[in-house]
């Protein structure tokens, strides 16, 4: 039996936050012995369509290398993608039968597409849910009608749901969707990618923050506030922040960072793979996750922050969400209020004046990511799920 996972939310191998839950997925599913497909449904203009990594197959079925100037050509290679991925589907399932399609979309079409896919394969559609379903339609009653409609619609195409959080749980089965085809699978990490320590890439010891660079969802800007509160007292240590971000988020952090007098001390990455940027992870001397309290928030639960637990290092964290499900202050992470940039330069000045002590806090944190976090651990939870929906 093979999965396919499909969607349009992540790039593969290389990417952000959805990447690394796909190919955790897709890492346990193989650990396994399983078969797995992953196909990028985006329209990413990429050297290679296909390939090979931890033994997970990997297709781009848009197979463009550069954006053609002609508007009806784009069009058409666009809804050629469509056939294309029908073609790879029927074919795997040809070659060895798909157990289930994970559709990871917040567009109709694709959900549509992996629907239909799931019919002609006679599988199982499970639907990948890492935020609130609802994000996209806030504000005004058509939007929101719209949002409803969609989630009724998918809701009673799919077979089963892939939660992140119990706010998902609740959310599903208080509009009906049974819980017996609802599974709880928090945020998934690979452990051994963090364990290994690499050169230091800096003779400084630094302060690090590897994710989206915004002021709006991550609330960088808190961090930096943060960290200019705390600078003067340790003039060794400097803030280095890295990950995807837009040339406007870029100018505001320098900016920023002028305007409180740190910018010698703060250093800013440039986009890096995911492979490339662990050096940076697991070296730093404390890592700090930032994020606004928005439903978002409430909703989801960060990729980065169980990735920072693995490598041992102290970590802080605000505390939105559930992170406090899993996470105590002072026990195995240090939470502060989201929002507070004093709470959060106190929370680091905590760590850096008794280092010993948090790096006691961070072997614990650490055995997080090998138990409760572990991506083969979810694996195997998944597997039987998906089995047991062919009985129900």
């Amino acid at each position: 039996m093979s999965y396919v996972i499909l969607g349009d939310l992540f790039t593969f191998p290389d990417g952000d936050a959805a990447t690394n839950r796909v190919h955790t997925y897709a890492k346990g599913f193989v650990a396994n012995g399983k078969k797995v497909h992953v196909i990028c449904f985006r329209n990413d203009y990429i050297p290679l369509d296909k390939g090979v990594i931890n033994e997970i197959k990997y297709y781009h079925p848009f197979g463009q290398t550069r954006r053609n100037p002609y508007f009806i050509v784009r069009s058409w290679k666009k809804l050629m993608k469509f056939f294309r991925t029908i073609k790879l589907i029927v074919g795997f399932n040809r070659e060895e039968k798909i157990k289930a399609i994970i559709v990871y979309t917040g567009l109709p079409a694709t959900f549509f597409l992996a629907w239909f896919s799931a019919v002609i394969t006679n599988s199982k559609l499970i639907q990948e849910i890492s935020e609130h379903p609802l994000r996209f339609y806030q504000g005004g009653k058509i939007r929101k009608k719209l949002g409803l409609v969609k989630l009724r619609t998918e809701s009673a195409m799919v077979d089963g749901i892939l939660c992140i959080s119990h706010y998902l749980i609740n959310f599903y089965t208080e509009r009906g969707f049974p819980l017996h085809r609802l599974i709880l699978v928090p945020s998934t990490v690979d452990p051994q990618r963090f364990s290994l320590r690499a050169e230091r890439p800096f003779h400084f010891p630094y302060i690090g923050y590897f994710g989206m660079l915004s002021f709006d969802r991550d609330n960088v800007d808190l961090l930096i506030e943060a960290f200019a509160k705390i600078a003067g007292k340790y003039p060794d240590f400097r803030l280095v922040l890295g990950g995807p971000e837009y040339h406007q988020e870029k100018k505001k952090i320098l900016k920023m960072a002028e305007e409180l007098g740190i910018i010698e001390r703060l250093k800013l990455l440039d986009y890096m793979s995911r492979e490339e940027i662990i050096r940076y992870i697991v070296n730093s001397d404390v890592l700090v996750m930032v994020r606004a309290n928005d439903i978002k928030a409430q909703a989801s639960f960060p990729s980065k922050l169980t990735e920072y637990l693995a490598t041992g290092r102290p970590v802080i964290s605000v505390n939105v969400g559930e992170i406090a499900d899993y996470l105590s202050d002072g026990v195995n992470a240090y939470l502060v209020e989201p929002g507070n940039k004093d709470n959060l330069a106190a929370k680091i000045d905590q760590v850096l004046t008794r280092y010993d002590k948090a790096l006691e806090t961070a072997h614990r944190g650490k055995q997080l990511a090998y138990s409760v976090f572990n991506y083969q651990y979810h694996a195997k939870r998944i597997i039987p799920f998906i089995d047991s929906l062919y009985k129900s």
